[in-house]
C-alpha cells in the first residue's frame, strides 16, 4: 500500500536547480567535495577521555578503537554523519513527522500520519525506560553527531542534498542530534516490519465485495506438510497453560497458552481457523460490510498509504537466514549466513562499521562488526568475539484495527461514551502556510481515519441497532510499538553478549520489531530464540483466529490483554539435526503461542532446507556453499505451473515457438543466458494469470503482489479447475474454465514480450524485464530533472532472481513492471572457527555522498553475487586498512561558566541568553508518574545560547546532584560548576 518516499513528494526544484548541478560538474565536482569526510589526520572531538582510531578498509568500512564504550560510540555518531548525515537527518525528520520542514508542502500528509501515531512521543517515553548505562551510550553517540554538525561550517558543506533542497528549504539550519533522534528511527524499523496490519485492514475492505469462501480463499492455510516450520514438534513445544495478566493495552506479560475454552488461537488453529467464542452480537463480517465501515477503513488505507518506505513494506520483506553446526562443515565450528530482504535504495540502508574496545573487559566489553543504521549507535547484524546472529522478520500480528463509534470527541465504551484523548499540533512547511492538526487518540490507539484533508467530523446523530450513537465509524490502530520499551538496550546488550544465555536475555529485551534470532558462537553452540512483544487478544469474527478483521472498539472483550511471556516464545539451543532455517516461515506447527496466521507460505525456506540437505550428503558445508544457497534462484511454484502450461493447447506456431521454451528450462531467474528467455516467458505468463484471475475481482490498490500467497493460492487453484476464481469478470456473459485462461495468459504474454522486446524469443532475456533500480530517497522519480536522478541515484540495472525464491529480487505484480521492490539488502556469511574468513557485502557503498569513490563501490559485485573480506581481528583489520584518522580530545575553549535559574516550564533567561532545560522529577505532564524515574537525576542536554553557540549543559535537578553532577563531570571528562541550592521545582542550567 505505502510506496517509496521519492513517490510521494512533491519537491519543488526550480529551473536554477539544474544549473547549480551542472556548474558543480564544471567545476570538478567541487561543491560535492565539501562534504566528503576527512579519513587521515587529526581531529579534535569534544568530550573524549582518550584518542580514538578510526581505520577504513578499502571499501571505506570504518573500525573504530576506543578505550572506554561512552568515547567508542562517540567516535561512531562522528564517523555516521561523516559518511551519512543526510540520510539521518532525513530520517529524524520523517519520525517526527517534521519532514515538511526539510522538503515543504510533499511532506505534509506523511507529517499528519506519523504525528498522529506519535512516533516521537513514544520515543520520548521510552528514554526514561532505559538504564543509565544504555542513555549514557546514546548521549556519547549524539555528542559525536553534533562534534561533526559544529565542525562543519553549514549544511551545504555537510551532504550535497541540502545544496538542492534549498530551492524548497531556504534557510534551513541543521539542529542538534539527541537521543530521541536515535530512539525514533526504531519506531521507522518496527513500522515496516509490524506483521499483518495490511492484510487485516484489506479483509475489513474486501467483505462485501466477494463471496465468504472467495475471501477464505485468498489466505490459504500454511502448507505444513510441503514446507516444514522454523522449530519442529520435536525441538520445541509450549508450556502448561498459565493464567492471563490482563491490562488495558496490553502489558510486560501475559498468558501463551490460555485454556482452551477461553482461548480463540485455540480453537482457530493456526492455518486451520475454527470456530472461536465471541461475545454475543453481530458476526464481523455483517457490520463490516456496511457503508460506513467501509468508509472508515478506506480513509485509514490512504491515510497509511502517507507513510514513506524507509525499510521496506509489502508481501517481499523479509529475510533468509540459517545456521548450520560445525558436525556439518568443513571447519568444524558453526557458520552462519544472513541476507536481509529490504527496500533498496542509495544510500543503502547499511551501514558497515567495527567497534572495538582495545582492551575488552567487563567496563568495556565491545568488540563487535557489522551491519549498522546510521543515526543508531552499536550493531544492529553481525559478531563479536565470541557469537554471530543474524535476524529475519518473525511477522507475528502486532496490531489490530478497531471501529470506533465517535460522539463529537466522546468514543462509545459499551454503553457509555467516555473522552478522547485530544491534543493540537502545527506542522511547520518550508516555503508554506502552517499546518494545524488535531489528534485524536482512544484506548486502543490513536485515530488513523482522522488524518485526511477531507474527511468529515465524525459521530453525528443517527441512532444505530436502537442505540444513541452515530452512523459513522472511526478507526483506531492498536500496535505494540506504541506501548514504549526497552528495545534499544537490546542492541547493546546482544553486541556484549558472549553466550546463550546472555542472548537470550538481550533477546528478551527485544520488544519490537519482533524477528526471528539465530545465534552461533565459537564454542559450537548454535540456536534460535523468537523475543518481541505479542498481544493477547481474543478473536473478534466467527470462524477466525485473533486480528482476522478489524474488531468493534466498544466491545472490551476485544481489548489486548497483555503479552505472551518471554518463556513462552519458541527457542531452540543446540537441536539435533545441526540445522536451523527461518526465512519468515511459520515459526510452529501449534496454536501456542498464536504469532500469526500470515507467515511467509515458505518456498524459501523450503528450498534452503533442501539445498543444505543436499550439501551435507555430498560433503561438508563451507563458507562458499553457504554463499552459493544465498544464490540460488530456483523456483519451485514453477514445477507446480510449468506442466500446466506445456499442456496447453496453442494452435498457431507463433504462440508454441514460446511455450516449448519452458521444455527445457531448469526453473532458474537468470538475469542473462540460455535460461533467461524461458524465465522471462514464464513470469510473463504468470503475471497474467494474477490479473485475469485475481486481480478482475479485486479492488484498484488491493492486487494480487505474485509473492508466496499468491504461489500458494494458484497452486490451489490449478487443483481445482471449476473455482469461479479462473472466471474473468472482464468477460460479460462467458465463464472461463482453468484451460481456458491458462491459454490466454499465455497468448497475452506472446504479445507482450514481442511488444516489448522482440519478436523472435532468442532474444528475450528476464534481465531486460526485471531491473533493480538504486533510488535517492527523496531526490528521485519523474518530478526530478534526469540529470539530478542520475547523480542521487543507479540504475536500472538486469539482475537475476525473483519473488519467493532464496535469492528474493521481489517485484510486485499489482504493478505495470517487473522491476525490484525489494531484495537481498546486504549478505554476510559468518565463519565461527576464524572470524576473519568471514565474508559481507552492501548493495551500494559505506558512503552516502555522490561521486565519493565509496558512493557505489559495493554495487557491482552484490548484483554478480560476489562478496568481501571481512577482517575483524586487530591484525586483519591493520592489514586491511588504507586510511586512519585519529579523534583526539579537544582542547577546553570554554567560556566561564554561566548560572540560570530556569522555571518549572523548562524555559530560563539570562541577559539575552535563552536556554531550555530538561525537567526531570515532580513535572508530571507528560503524564508518566516521575517515581519512575531517578530522584536525583543528572542529565546531558544540548542547547543553544542566542549569541553564543551551541554548548553542553549539565541540568541539575535538586540541590543534593552536586555529587551525581561531579561524579558526571569526573566521568565525562568535564568542568561542572554546581549553583546554590533551589528549590525542586526549579531546575538549574549550567552553561559551562
Amino acid at each position: 500500500m505505502s510506496r517509496p518516499l521519492w513517490q510521494r513528494l512533491a519537491v519543488p526544484l526550480a529551473a536554477i536547480l539544474v544549473v547549480v548541478v551542472v556548474a558543480a560538474a564544471v567545476l570538478g565536482v567541487g561543491l560535492t567535495r565539501r562534504s566528503f569526510p576527512l579519513t587521515t589526520g587529526e581531529l579534535e572531538v569534544p568530550g573524549l577521555s582518550a584518542q580514538v582510531e578510526v581505520i577504513r578498509d578499502a571499501q571505506g568500512t570504518a573500525h573504530i578503537y576506543a578505550d572506554t564504550p561512552e568515547d567508542l560510540f562517540r567516535g561512531q555518531g562522528f564517523v555516521a554523519a561523516q559518511e551519512r548525515f543526510f540520510q539521518m537527518d532525513l530520517r529524524r525528520h520523517i519520525t517526527a513527522g517534521r519532514l515538511s520542514e526539510l522538503v515543504g508542502e510533499g511532506g505534509v500528509e506523511t507529517d499528519k500520519v506519523i504525528r498522529t501515531m506519535g512516533w516521537r512521543k513514544v520515543a520520548e517515553q521510552e528514554l526514561s525506560l532505559l538504564s543509565p548505562q544504555a542513555r549514557s551510550y546514546l548521549q556519547s553517540y549524539s555528542a559525536g553527531v553534533n562534534a561533526y554538525i559544529e565542525s562543519r561550517s553549514g549544511p551545504s558543506a555537510m551532504a550535497l542534498e541540502y545544496v538542492v533542497l534549498a530551492q524548497s528549504a531556504p534557510g534551513y539550519q541543521v539542529e542538534p542530534w539527541t537521543e530521541i533522534d536515535s530512539l525514533a528511527w526504531l519506531k521507522a524499523m518496527a513500522w515496516d516490519l509490524r506483521g499483518n496490519y495490511t492484510d487485516e485492514l484489506t479483509r475489513g475492505l474486501l467483505v462485501g465485495k466477494i463471496s465468504l469462501p472467495q475471501l477464505a480463499a485468498l489466505y490459504p492455510d500454511y502448507p505444513y506438510d510441503a514446507h516444514p516450520t522454523i522449530l519442529s514438534p520435536d525441538e520445541w513445544a509450549p508450556r502448561a497453560p498459565s493464567p492471563v495478566n490482563a491490562d488495558t493495552r496490553g502489558g510486560t506479560k501475559g498468558a501463551s497458552a490460555l485454556d482452551p475454552s477461553a482461548d480463540p488461537a485455540d480453537q482457530a488453529q493456526v492455518g486451520q481457523p475454527a470456530p472461536s467464542s465471541t461475545p454475543t452480537g453481530e458476526a464481523n463480517q455483517e457490520w463490516l460490510a456496511g457503508r460506513d465501515a467501509k468508509e472508515a477503513l478506506l480513509d485509514t488505507s490512504v491515510a497509511l498509504a502517507a507513510v514513506p518506505e524507509l525499510l521496506g513494506q509489502g508481501e517481499g520483506i523479509g529475510s533468509n537466514s540459517w545456521v548450520v553446526s560445525g558436525e556439518h562443515t568443513t571447519t568444524g565450528k558453526p557458520i552462519l549466513a544472513n541476507d536481509p530482504h529490504l527496500s533498496v535504495t542509495q544510500p543503502s540502508l547499511w551501514l558497515q562499521a567495527g567497534l572495538h574496545c582495545r582492551v575488552v573487559s567487563e567496563s568495556c566489553p565491545y568488540d563487535v562488526t557489522g551491519f549498522t543504521f546510521a543515526g543508531f549507535p552499536g550493531v544492529i547484524i553481525g559478531h563479536n568475539q565470541r557469537m554471530a546472529w543474524g535476524f529475519t522478520n518473525l511477522d507475528p500480528d502486532v496490531t489490530d484495527f478497531y471501529l470506533e463509534d465517535l460522539r463529537g470527541d466522546t468514543v462509545r465504551r459499551g454503553s457509555e461514551f467516555v473522552d478522547l484523548a485530544v491534543r493540537d499540533e502545527v506542522i511547520k512547511v518550508a516555503g508554506g502556510e502552517d499546518v494545524p492538526i488535531t489528534i485524536r487518540e482512544t484506548s486502543h490507539g490513536p485515530i488513523l481515519s482522522d488524518v485526511m484533508a477531507d474527511m468529515a467530523d465524525l459521530g453525528e446523530n443517527a441512532p444505530l441497532g436502537g442505540s444513541e450513537t452515530s452512523n459513522d465509524y472511526a478507526v483506531s490502530l492498536a500496535w505494540t510499538a506504541l506501548e514504549p520499551a526497552r528495545t534499544a538496550e537490546a542492541v547493546f546488550a546482544l553486541n556484549a553478549a558472549t553466550d546463550w544465555d546472555a542472548f537470550r536475555s538481550a533477546a528478551r529485551l527485544f520488544a519490537v520489531p519482533s524477528q526471528n534470532l539465530i545465534y552461533a558462537d565459537v564454542d559450537g553452540n548454535i540456536g534460535y530464540q523468537a523475543p518481541g512483544q505479542v498481544p493477547i487478544r481474543k478473536a473478534a469474527t466467527h470462524a477466525t483466529p485473533p486480528g482476522f478483521y478489524p474488531a468493534p472498539g466498544w466491545e472490551s472483550a476485544y481489548d489486548w490483554q497483555g503479552f505472551v511471556d518471554f518463556e513462552d516464545m519458541p527457542f531452540v539451543y543446540n537441536p539435533q539435526d545441526g540445522i536451523i532455517v527461518t526465512a519468515n516461515q511459520a515459526v510452529t506447527r501449534g496454536s501456542r503461542p498464536f504469532l500469526t496466521t500470515e507467515s511467509d507460505k515458505g518456498y524459501r525456506s523450503a528450498r534452503i532446507g533442501d539445498l543444505l540437505q543436499a550439501a551435507i550428503k555430498q560433503g561438508p558445508v563451507s563458507v562458499e556453499t553457504m554463499g552459493q544457497i544465498q544464490l540460488d534462484d530456483h523456483n519451485t511454484f514453477a514445477e507446480r505451473l510449468v506442466p500446466y502450461l506445456l499442456a496447453a493447447d496453442l494452435d498457431e506456431s507463433f504462440y508454441t515457438q514460446a511455450q516449448a521454451l519452458l521444455s527445457n528450462w531448469d526453473f532458474t531467474a537468470p538475469a542473462a543466458g540460455e535460461q533467461s528467455a524461458a524465465a522471462a516467458y514464464f513470469y510473463a505468463v504468470y503475471d497474467e494469470l494474477l490479473k485475469t484471475v485475481l486481480d478482475d475481482e479485486l479492488p484498484p490498490g488491493l492486487g494480487a503482489s505474485g509473492s508466496a500467497r499468491s504461489m500458494l493460492l494458484m497452486e490451489n487453484l490449478l487443483a481445482t479447475p471449476d473455482s469461479p476464481w479462473w472466471d474473468d469478470r472482464t468477460t460479460v456473459g462467458v465463464v472461463e474454465s482453468r484451460d481456458e485462461v491458462i491459454r490466454s495468459a499465455m497468448t497475452e504474454a506472446r504479445l507482450d514480450l514481442t511488444r516489448q522486446i522482440s519478436k523472435n524469443p532468442a532474444d528475450w532475456s528476464w534481465g531486460k524485464l526485471h531491473q533493480v533500480r538504486l533510488e535517492h530517497e527523496v531526490l528521485s522519480g519523474d518530478a526530478v530533472p534526469a540529470l539530478v536522478r542520475g547523480i542521487f541515484g543507479q540504475g536500472p540495472r538486469p539482475v537475476s532472481g525473483s519473488s519467493a525464491m532464496v535469492n528474493a529480487m521481489n517485484w510486485d505484480a499489482s504493478e505495470e513492471t517487473f522491476e525490484v521492490t525489494s531484495a537481498p539488502s546486504m549478505r554476510m556469511v559468518v565463519d565461527l572457527s576464524d572470524l576473519d574468513a568471514s565474508t559481507w557485502v552492501n548493495h551500494t557503498g559505506n558512503s552516502g555522498h555522490p561521486f565519493h569513490p565509496h558512493w557505489s563501490d559495493q554495487t557491482d559485485e552484490w548484483i554478480a553475487g560476489e562478496t568481501f573480506p571481512w577482517p575483524f581481528t586487530r591484525d586483519a583489520v591493520d592489514g586491511s586498512g588504507q586510511d586512519t584518522l585519529i579523534l583526539k580530545p579537544a582542547a577546553d575553549r570554554r567560556r566561564p561558566p554561566l548560572t540560570v535559574a530556569a522555571s518549572a516550564s523548562g524555559s530560563a533567561s539570562f541577559g539575552s541568553a535563552l536556554v531550555r532545560c530538561a525537567v526531570f522529577g515532580q513535572d508530571r505532564r507528560d503524564g508518566h508518574d516521575p517515581r519512575r524515574r531517578s530522584e536525583h537525576r543528572v542529565d546531558d542536554e544540548v542547547v543553544r545560547v542566542r549569541g553564543h553557540g551551541w554548548h553542553d549543559l549539565v541540568v541539575v535537578q535538586h540541590h543534593n546532584d552536586r555529587s551525581a553532577a561531579r561524579e558526571l563531570a569526573c566521568r565525562r571528562q568535564r568542568r561542572v560548576v554546581v549553583a546554590p541550592a533551589l528549590s525542586q521545582a526549579h531546575p538549574v542550567c549550567r552553561d559551562r
